[in-house]
């Protein structure tokens, strides 16, 4: 229940904040808010699996604050992805062939960025931290849950569901447009172990490998802007 509290006074505070122009000493600050959309390509880094990056969206909110006199911007957001990823997997023991096993991941996200002006507003490099709430790694077709995952003698593709819903990103991308109009293009990586959840599971059976399970999800993302 608190963890949807949370949720819902982000998005309340976002949503109210409008576009307004505040003096303070002899500088003008200019707030605003966007909504962006766009484009994902998501995958875990991982020695445990072999995995393929899989495409997916993203949308939300972002809250701008605006100082022309300073070398930089800030905004923070909240944003909605549905995201996928494909590991390797066999359909039995004795099988050779190796399938794609497709995940689908949500997740909601919550950025504080600064913005450091190349040229004025029109190009910017943007750098950051994110905090990131996210559900299981939900099968996308539930007849491969009983597939092994490629490289263990009884891991089974349902296991590895339950993975680590708490997880701190960093983020680096870059910004252009002109006037209310931008497209934004940036990189996310996985500072925290989103396996380790599977770590704590001792009915996992991981033979014939015995090291833990750890992984770091990487996020490339392609949207657009539009500020008000």
């Amino acid at each position: 229940m608190q963890k949807k509290q949370f949720i819902v006074l982000v998005v309340f505070c976002i949503a109210f904040v409008t576009i307004s122009t505040a003096q303070h000493k002899t500088y003008t600050i200019k707030n605003g808010i966007g909504l962006v959309g766009g484009l994902t390509q998501y995958d875990i880094t991982t020695d445990n699996f072999k995995t393929k990056s899989g495409s997916g969206f993203l949308g939300g909110m972002i809250a701008t604050v605006d100082i022309p006199h300073k070398w930089f911007t800030v905004s923070y957001g909240l944003q909605f992805s549905q995201n996928s990823i494909e590991i390797e997997g066999r359909s039995g023991l004795l099988s050779k062939d190796v399938e794609l096993l497709e995940y689908d991941l949500m997740a909601i996200q919550l950025a504080f960025m600064l913005h450091v002006k190349l040229l004025s507003d029109n190009i910017t490099l943007d750098v950051g931290p994110q905090l990131q709430y996210n559900g299981q790694l939900d099968l996308k077709n539930s007849n491969q849950e009983a597939f092994l995952i490629n490289g263990y003698d009884a891991l089974l593709a349902e296991d590895i569901s339950d993975i680590s819903p708490f997880n701190v990103n960093g983020v680096v991308g870059a910004s252009a447009g002109i006037g209310n109009f931008k497209l934004r293009a940036t990189y996310s990586y996985g500072f925290t172990n989103i396996f380790r959840k599977l770590n704590d599971d001792d009915n996992l059976a991981t033979t014939p490998l015995s090291e833990k399970f750890e992984g770091n999800q990487t996020m490339l993302a392609f949207a657009l802007m539009i500020t008000f």
